[in-house]
């Protein structure tokens, strides 16, 4: 149930319909808040902090990226209990080791399909709240972190490995948690809500690969 305001703006509303109170409003508020440093950090200039800046914002460039990064938060909020942790940090953890492996200019092979297919597949599971075993879960959110993590090692553009590494994981972890935020709320809009963004990023998936 949305919380009740109280004061001086319960009384200028009241008799009208309330659509929703502050703790329905939360998870959006969140998602602006992490999306707020992105234009400052695109200004950021040169060394250490270049290779950190390139690193963050690079998620947030390519709508394949952004996408599977919300629905791994996503996902892992709708199942609960251990997967709120386990497949984020299978994600970041296989992530890191994707992108030295694309630092040192190692292929992986079918690695733009792979990051594609993460797209329609992580948002068909967070649709359809797939529960499978935990370790399973954890397979296929390292699968996906490996490749994305691959394809952020390859487009560095320089400055310091460590920092640029330190940037993209970082930012991947607010997407995470924002995806986490948005499938928290008690109310009864929220989940359904968070399954039909997972239906609509398999779709957005699909269109990225038949247009691609």
């Amino acid at each position: 149930m949305a919380e009740t305001v109280e004061g001086t703006n319960d009384q200028r509303h009241r008799g009208g319909p309330r659509c929703c109170g502050n703790g329905a409003l939360k998870p959006l508020a969140l998602l602006v808040a992490l999306l707020l440093p992105v234009p400052a950090l695109a200004h950021v200039g040169d060394g250490a902090h270049f290779g950190f800046a390139a690193g963050f914002l690079h998620p947030f460039t390519g709508v394949d990226h952004l996408l599977a990064m919300m629905m791994v938060g996503l996902w892992a909020g709708l199942l609960g209990g251990a997967a709120r942790w386990a497949l984020p940090a299978a994600f970041l953890g296989t992530m890191a080791l994707g992108g030295a492996l694309g630092m040192a200019g190692l292929a992986l092979p079918l690695a733009e399909s792979g990051i594609l297919a993460s797209v329609i597949v992580l948002g068909a599971v967070t649709a359809l709240m797939l529960r499978l075993p935990l370790p399973a879960g954890m397979a296929l959110a390292g699968l996906f972190g490996l490749l994305h993590g691959h394809a952020h090692g390859v487009e560095m553009l320089g400055g310091s490995a460590f920092t640029y590494a330190t940037g993209f994981l970082a930012a991947t972890a607010l997407l995470h948690g924002a995806g986490l935020a948005l499938a928290a709320p008690s109310a009864a809009w929220a989940r359904p809500a968070a399954r039909i963004a997972g239906g609509a990023t398999a779709l957005a998936g699909l269109l990225l690969a038949l247009t691609g």
